[in-house]
């Protein structure tokens, strides 16, 4: 099991900054690429940055050139920078990760693991 823990939601006023974190553990597992999604009420997750395991990165139309995706030497931390917030970014934020496990057999499987989700609210 890969479990996540996300925390750095809040509320905050629009112009600000937030940062996400979101911390991975587990035995056995290697991380082949984390990212930050968003739900609006009714609407499916939506990708906000990715980043692989070997640096690369993607956004959003909707959030590039505000907000920044980096991770630790380990790949066992993904954070979410966000500057110049804006009411339209209030949403459920979800850290994802694809992972990779070796059994004691030496199988190896791959799983998708969600964050427990954390608020972000951008309001005066």
């Amino acid at each position: 099991q890969v479990q996540l823990v996300e925390s750095g939601g809040g509320l905050v006023q629009p112009g600000g900054s937030l940062r996400l974190s979101c911390a991975a553990s587990g035995s056995d597992f290697r991380i082949n690429g984390m990212g930050w999604y968003r739900q609006f009420p009714g609407n499916q997750r939506e990708l906000v940055a990715g980043i692989a395991s070997g640096g690369s990165t993607n956004y959003s139309d909707s959030v590039k050139g505000r907000f920044t995706i980096s991770r630790d030497g380990a790949m066992n931390t993904v954070y979410l920078q966000m500057n110049s917030l804006i009411p339209e970014d209030t949403a459920v934020y979800y850290c994802k990760v694809d992972w990779e496990r070796t059994t004691y057999s030496g199988r190896r499987f791959g799983g998708v693991t969600w964050g427990q989700g954390t608020q972000v609210t951008v309001s005066s």
